[in-house]
């Protein structure tokens, strides 16, 4: 019995590693530290009261952290267009971090022909069309046409260089900007949407790719810039 509480603390700080969402990691996390203090408490000799009472402590900070989650959950409350981007495009994101994201967005509408970028030009903004359609073009050469669900510098934001290419709006479209400031700022504070992030334009930047040459192998991912 005693073995079985030890394997099972290990067994399950190992799932821990396997789950995105913050909230299971935390439970999982708790469940972890209790089959701990129960195979300290019954160790051959006497109790491990360290072990005991470093658990202990774990097992609060995670119902603290949890207490807050909840808090911030119940916060939580999208538009229909907040909800279909979500959907479409960040659904990686828990919905906690997905909020985080809209708060420091800009939802924008552009006419037929706006210049969205220049290319050679230092873009201010990350953006995602919503819907609409824009071209992305180089020294007069046209090198892609971008739909809903595109992003729109995300290159630039990655490599932190100027523009490559010039968009422009072929009709009139909505889209999503984050200042690339307060973008970066976020993403230091919650490393973990970083990586969620950094999933979100690998997926986007390979099927650009794939439209364009109709290549479908494999696609090394960037780094984020933070």
């Amino acid at each position: 019995m005693l073995d079985i509480a030890g394997h099972l603390a290990f067994a399950l700080i190992a799932l821990s590693f396997l789950v995105r969402d913050i909230l299971w990691l935390r439970s999982l996390s708790i469940a972890a530290s209790v089959a701990s203090i129960s195979y300290a408490y019954f160790a051959p000799g006497q109790p491990l009261w360290l072990v005991i009472g470093w658990n202990g402590v774990f097992i609060g900070l995670n119902l603290l952290q949890i207490a807050i989650l909840f808090r911030e959950r119940r916060g939580i409350a999208f538009t229909d267009e907040e909800k279909e981007l979500y959907q479409t495009s960040f659904s990686r994101f828990a919905p906690v971090e997905f909020m985080r994201l809209v708060r420091i967005a800009t939802w924008k509408n552009a006419g037929s022909g706006a210049v969205l970028m220049r290319a050679g030009e230092e873009a201010s903004e990350v953006m995602l069309i919503f819907s609409g359609r824009v071209n992305v073009e180089k020294n007069g050469r046209k090198l892609a046409e971008l739909r809903s669900g595109d992003f729109v510098g995300e290159i630039g934001f990655v490599k932190r260089t100027p523009a490559a290419a010039t968009v422009t709006t072929l009709e009139p479209t909505r889209y999503v900007a984050w200042p690339k400031g307060a973008l970066r700022s976020l993403l230091e504070r919650h490393p973990s949407m970083a990586v969620v992030l950094n999933a979100e334009l690998t997926e986007d930047m390979a099927d650009k790719l794939a439209r364009r040459t109709g290549f479908t192998g494999a696609f090394r991912p960037p780094t984020l810039p933070i």
